[in-house]
């Protein structure tokens, strides 16, 4: 495949210019560690059959207002996540991805629209990552009686997926005892608690500036929300954007292909040998 190899020599041309990394991160990226992406009503469908039998759409879940109407069931969908977020290993692309920042003077920068915390299960610092749409990692009060931010490690959700609800206990808020929600961006969302997505976007302001030749690699970031695809094309550089559909990019390098054979082909360019990546994964 001659153009996929010209392709794949201007981006590593790009890499190896490069002072500082960004990895711009859409839900795409956890495809391949068997993460469901919920592209489109059937998609979501297909990851919960009984929101299916209640024509429950993904916009109608996660939204405030199911908390408050149906608690159980909200807590069953995002409990449910939660369990699977917890079990997944990240593939081993985000190894490749960590072994092309370590090569860089500034190393590498996460900007990631997902909430799934897999980039830190992965070893890149907290540090070193800005959540856009904040993370299922982390509770906050519902209504919210203040600005806390508490992790959810302590929440051990137990969930019926025949009905997608909640069995145990739900979180509560430490403060006033009201019920506790992920601290999610959701739609038609007021009460989403930012300061902890805010400083993330502080530290990203920090390193950002000291980076003088920054390389751009976009992965599976759509269009239907698009966070990411925004801040990779408004960092004034090339983006490399690795996505199996809607790949085009007006400057840079498009690589129609899913994250991890994309980033395993780079590599590859790079001369990333597979122990590299494999002595800095998880």
């Amino acid at each position: 495949m001659p153009q996929c190899d010209e392709a794949l020599a201007r981006a590593a041309a790009l890499i190896m210019d490069a002072d500082g990394l960004l990895i711009a991160a859409g839900a795409g990226m956890g495809v391949d560690s068997g993460l469901p992406d919920f592209r489109g009503t059937s998609g979501f469908w297909r990851a919960y059959p009984p929101l299916e039998k209640l024509r429950l759409a993904f916009h109608e879940m996660a939204c405030p207002d199911t908390f408050e109407h149906d608690p159980r069931l909200a807590w069953g969908f995002y409990g449910h996540r939660l369990a699977l977020y917890r079990a997944t290993r990240p593939h081993a692309g985000f190894s490749i991805l960590r072994a092309i920042g370590a090569r860089m003077a500034h190393g590498g920068f996460v900007f990631t629209s997902n909430v799934d915390g897999q980039f830190q299960r992965a070893s890149f610092g907290d540090e070193a990552v800005v959540e856009c749409h904040g993370s299922i990692h982390h509770l906050q009060c519902t209504q919210p009686c203040c600005d806390t931010i508490w992790p959810a490690d302590a929440f051990l959700p137990e969930v019926d997926m025949d009905a997608c609800r909640l069995l145990s206990n739900l979180p509560l808020c430490p403060r006033c005892g009201a019920l506790a929600r992920p601290n999610i961006l959701m739609f038609n969302d007021g009460a989403w608690l930012l300061d902890r997505s805010e400083d993330q976007y502080a530290r990203f302001t920090r390193w950002r500036a000291r980076v003088k030749r920054l390389a751009v690699i976009e992965l599976g970031a759509g269009m239907d929300i698009p966070s990411v695809r925004r801040m990779a094309e408004s960092q004034r550089a090339p983006v490399i954007r690795i996505n199996p559909r809607e790949a085009a990019v007006r400057d840079g390098v498009s690589l129609e292909m899913g994250a991890l054979d994309a980033l395993r082909a780079l590599a590859n360019t790079l001369g990333i040998e597979p122990d590299q990546a494999e002595q800095l994964s998880i």
